[in-house]
């Protein structure tokens, strides 16, 4: 009979040094005291909503240091392809408008997340939840960003809360005399590719068979949540909720000083040589930086956690292009939070910063849509294209409200007819400016309603961002419509460039989901899916760059 060991504890995340830089905010709301001998720093309410009202009104506008250089590592890329150099350079000019803090560089500011690591010598005495959610409110409702959160009234009826709260906050009790944060911005569009599976020992975990079914797994997170990606796999889980709490902690980079070998203890890892050799697969899927090449993935991470020996769980998540991850502090010294880049604009080459567009077919949207269409007939998808005139924007609860319409008898509003429509929510107008951030959501979501639309004389011509499935190609061949991609991400940039007026047409109630009009000039996007039945992201090919590129 084997002995019973010896009792041994281990923390199953041996989380090494931290070296994020940080600044400090105020030495304001924090004091040190003692008990039963023991020194114990005392927080005030004040203090949580000064921290963590800072630290997401700058992940709105800056981006780690560390991801815009590998967006910028994109533009001297020899295997590159135009098409990520494209978006990456696009990328860079969006975080130079961000930066300056009035557009955020996403319109979908977000859920917003707090995990908190409280040490048991941390003294509050009120409802920590309370304080930071107050933070909260104060940067949602003072800083140009969007309410995308909805109360249920009931099973089905639904309200905005008008303030993007609630946020989920998640605390955690540990060692020490610190009061530790990661805040996370995350978008619904990098939330949805989330994924967990319950597989087994036999069917996965061996060599042969795991590295296949991560690349396969990795292929069906298409474009949609705006590549390139920080994806995180993890493996193994003492239950289902702590591997999708290790994921999204993992794409935030929040494990990367884990150790990199396990032991007989239980303890958390990376597997380094394993996140390489799926980094490499991700550059040959071919889908590349959302329109074809090698920047699916910027770096990949890996995670093996012990398992239950009948389970073998296995959870994957993306922080996407808008990566928008920051941590803050609080100890004795004061409300530290991490230093984010305020000079992505610096990263730019001098050759690029004054680059047009390149070669772009202009597109009047302002002449009937069946010269809109006829005119795009004349062009292969892939083609990149430059619109200029009226658009209609309306997203997931528009659509829905049209699409009880045609089921009462009624037809489709004219204008919903007479324009292009742009799936879309913006972000607030700020003073001043015409628009406030606005880029293409995930357009897989309004698949449903193309056929009927489009067979009642609407959603002709779509903009959004993402692969679609098959019955939209089918649609588009039947009805003669097509679908534009344009980039996901760079909200900031097509509001300060692109978007020159914008009001409210139906549904005012809806706030981001209601219908807008926009006027746009050299509005960039791609023929993706034409009224031929061709579909760009079908032709995609592994990718392979060819020599000299």
């Amino acid at each position: 009979m084997a002995t019973t060991p010896e009792f041994k504890y281990a923390p199953m995340f041996q989380t090494g040094k931290d070296d994020t830089e940080y600044y400090l905010l105020t030495k304001e709301g924090v004091a040190v005291g003692e008990f039963e001998g023991t020194p114990v720093l005392k927080v005030s309410p004040e203090a949580l909503t000064m921290m963590s009202n800072a630290a997401f009104r700058d992940v709105n506008f800056l981006l780690r240091r560390s991801h815009n250089e590998q967006v910028a590592k994109i533009l001297t890329d020899p295997e590159a392809s135009d098409n990520d150099k494209y978006v990456a350079l696009t990328f860079l000019r969006n975080a130079e408008v961000a930066c300056k803090g009035k557009l955020p560089f996403c319109q979908d500011t977000g859920t917003a997340i707090i995990h908190g690591e409280k040490g048991q010598q941390v003294w509050t005495g009120f409802c920590d939840e309370e304080a930071l959610s107050l933070g909260v409110y104060k940067t949602y409702t003072e800083e140009n960003l969007r309410y995308s959160q909805n109360a249920p009234l009931n099973m089905y009826d639904e309200v905005n809360t008008r303030c993007n709260l609630p946020a989920q906050i998640d605390i955690e009790a540990t060692e020490g005399d610190e009061y530790k944060f990661l805040c996370v911005v995350k978008g619904g569009g990098s939330a949805n590719k989330t994924y967990f599976y319950q597989e087994t020992k036999a069917r996965i975990q061996n060599p042969g068979t795991l590295v296949p079914f991560l690349v396969e797994k990795m292929k069906t997170l298409g474009t949609a949540a705006c590549p390139p990606y920080h994806i995180a796999f993890v493996i193994g889980g003492t239950s289902a909720e702590k591997n999708l709490l290790t994921v999204k902690l993992a794409s935030t980079h929040y494990y990367d000083n884990l150790p990199t070998t396990g032991d007989e203890t239980g303890r958390a890892f990376r597997d380094i040589e394993l996140e390489k050799q799926l980094l490499e697969e991700a550059h040959k899927i071919g889908l590349g930086a959302q329109f074809g090449g090698k920047y699916f993935a910027h770096d990949i991470r890996v995670i093996r956690l012990p398992r239950h020996g009948a389970s073998c769980p296995i959870g994957l998540g993306v922080s996407c292009s808008a990566d928008r991850n920051i941590k803050a502090k609080i100890n004795k010294d004061g409300i530290w939070i991490e230093k984010l880049d305020d000079n992505p604009g610096e990263l730019i080459p001098e050759e690029l910063r004054k680059a047009g567009e390149g070669n772009a077919v202009k597109i009047d949207l302002n002449q009937p849509m069946s010269e809109v269409c006829k005119l795009l007939s004349q062009y292969p998808v892939s083609t990149r294209v430059s619109l200029n005139g009226t658009i209609i924007v309306a997203r997931d609860i528009a659509h829905a409200k049209l699409k009880a319409r045609l089921d009462a008898g009624e037809g489709l509003p004219q204008y919903f007819k007479d324009h292009p429509v742009l799936y879309a929510g913006p972000a607030k107008t700020p003073e001043g400016m015409p628009c406030g951030s606005m880029g293409p959501t995930t357009a897989n979501r309004m698949d449903p309603y193309v056929d009927e639309f489009q067979a009642n004389g609407g959603s002709m011509v779509m903009i959004a961002k993402g692969n679609r499935t098959q019955e939209v190609t089918d649609a588009c061949h039947k009805h003669g419509g097509f679908y534009l991609g344009s980039i996901g991400g760079p909200a900031a940039v097509l509001s300060m460039n692109s978007i020159k007026s914008i009001e409210c047409v139906e549904y005012p109630e809806l706030g981001m989901e209601a219908v807008w009009k926009i006027h746009v000039e050299d509005f960039p996007a791609f023929i993706l899916v034409d009224d031929k039945g061709n579909d760009f992201f079908k032709q995609l090919k592994p990718w392979a760059p060819s020599c000299g590129k």
